[in-house]
C-alpha cells in the first residue's frame, strides 16, 4: 500500500512541475496571442488529447465511477467548465501584467480558500486552516502590495481568479463522485474552450501569424498542462493521501517561480519570495491534519 502511494506522490509531484512551468508558457504566449484566443485553443488541444483515453475506457467497459446519463455528465461538465473559463481567462490576462512565478503564488491561493468557502457548504475548519490563512495573507501582503498599500492590476486579477479555481475544485470534488472524471474533463475542457473562443472573435483580433508565433506555448499548455497533467492528477489522487496530494500540487507554484527565474530572467526580490515563502507555509498548513486526544481514555 505504501508503494503505490510512493508511486501516486511521485505523479503528483510530476504533475507540479508540468503545472509550474505552465505559466512560464502561458506567459510567453500572451506576447503573440490574447488571452482568449491562447486559452480556446489550448482547452481544445485537452480535451482533444482526452479522446483516445475516454476509447480505452469505454472499450473496456469498466469504470470506478457510478453510470449516469449522458445529459447529466454534459451538465455537470457544463457548469464546471463555464467556471474553468473564469478562473483560466483571470490567470492568463493577469499574465498580461505581472510575473509567472508571481501569478503562480496568487493562484495558490486556491489551497486556503477551498476549506474557508467549505464552511458555508457546512464543512468544518480546522484551527490550522485559520493559521494559513495569516500566514498566506502576510505573505501576499509582502508579495503583491506595494509601499502606498496598492495592488497591481495583474495582481488582483490573478487574486479574483483564485477564488474562481476554488470554486471549481469545490465542483470537481462534488462532480467525481456521481460520474466517470475522464468524461467530465472531457467536457468541461470543451466547454470552456468554446467559450473562449467565441470571446476571442468578439474582444480580440485573431491571426493565424500570432497563433503560430505562441505555437510552442499553446502546444504545452493545451497537450502537457491540460492533457497530460489533468491525467496525472486523476491517477496520482486515486492512491494518495488528499492532504498530501494537495500539499505536493501546491508545489507548483515553486516551480513556477524556478521556471520563471530561469526561463524568463524574472526577480521577485527577497521582500517577494519572502512572500512566496509565507504563502507556501500557509497552503502546507491548511492541509495538515493534527492528531485528535480523545482516545486518552483508554
Amino acid at each position: 500500500m505504501k508503494n503505490r502511494q510512493l508511486r501516486s506522490n511521485l505523479i503528483l509531484f510530476l504533475t507540479a512541475i508540468i503545472w509550474g512551468f505552465a505559466f512560464v508558457a502561458q506567459s510567453v504566449g500572451m506576447k503573440y496571442v490574447g488571452a482568449f484566443t491562447f486559452n480556446g485553443i489550448r482547452f481544445l488541444l485537452g480535451a482533444v488529447s482526452l479522446l483516445p483515453l475516454l476509447l480505452f475506457l469505454k472499450s473496456k467497459k469498466s469504470t470506478d465511477a457510478p453510470a449516469v446519463s449522458r445529459r447529466r455528465v454534459i451538465g455537470s461538465g457544463a457548469a464546471a467548465g463555464t467556471v474553468l473559463f473564469l478562473a483560466a481567462t483571470l490567470q492568463q490576462a493577469g499574465l498580461a501584467y505581472t510575473s509567472a512565478g508571481k501569478a503562480a503564488f496568487l493562484t495558490g491561493l486556491y489551497i486556503i480558500l477551498v476549506p474557508i468557502l467549505g464552511i458555508f457548504l457546512r464543512h468544518k475548519a480546522e484551527i490550522n486552516t485559520w493559521i494559513g490563512v495569516v500566514l498566506a495573507v502576510l505573505g501576499l501582503y509582502l508579495l503583491s502590495v506595494k509601499g502606498d498599500f496598492s495592488v497591481e492590476f495583474g495582481d488582483l486579477l490573478e487574486i479574483i481568479g483564485a477564488f474562481f479555481w476554488a470554486i471549481h475544485i469545490l465542483l470537481i470534488d462534488r462532480f467525481t463522485k456521481k460520474m466517470d472524471a475522464i468524461s467530465l474533463s472531457f467536457v468541461q475542457f470543451l466547454m470552456c474552450s468554446v467559450l473562449s473562443i467565441a470571446a476571442a472573435f468578439l474582444f480580440e483580433t485573431v491571426s493565424l501569424q500570432g497563433i503560430f508565433s505562441a505555437g510552442v506555448p499553446i502546444l504545452y499548455g493545451g497537450l502537457l498542462s491540460v492533457g497530460v497533467a489533468y491525467t496525472l492528477q486523476v491517477v496520482g489522487q486515486k492512491h494518495a493521501k488528499p492532504s498530501h496530494a494537495a500539499i505536493i500540487m501546491s508545489l507548483e507554484s515553486v516551480f513556477a517561480a524556478i521556471g520563471g527565474a530561469i526561463l524568463l530572467h524574472e526577480n521577485l526580490g527577497i521582500r517577494g519570495y519572502i512572500g512566496c515563502a509565507l504563502m507556501l507555509a500557509g497552503m502546507v498548513v491548511t492541509q495538515l491534519r493534527f492528531p485528535k486526544r480523545e482516545q486518552a481514555k483508554a
